[in-house]
């Protein structure tokens, strides 16, 4: 199955800022700037299963997420050296906000 995943720099920065923008998509990227992967179902979210999944969804078209597909599984990373690239001190500002 083939994801959409655009090139970072085909997205407007207001994508990324709207995608930032939500408290769950946000929480979802706190985990990832961890580093690695995550397998899509371990977001422990407080919300259902679709919901998650359109977070997701959300987060790849706005260009900040790579998803690899292993079977039935999916597996998530944050794209962070493309990010600090593109727009630098970004996401590291964001991420540093109060939660």
């Amino acid at each position: 199955m083939e994801l959409h995943e655009p090139e970072l720099r085909e997205v407007p920065v207001t994508a990324v800022l709207a995608a930032l923008a939500d408290d769950a998509r946000l929480q979802i990227v706190r985990t990832l700037s961890e580093g690695g992967e995550h397998a899509c179902g371990t977001f422990e979210l407080g919300i259902t299963k679709a919901t998650r999944s359109h977070h997701l969804k959300v987060l790849r078209e706005a260009g900040l997420t790579r998803t690899r597909v292993a079977g039935t599984s999916r597996y998530v990373r944050l794209r962070r050296e493309e990010l600090d690239r593109l727009y630098p001190g970004l996401l590291a500002a964001v991420l540093a906000a109060p939660r």
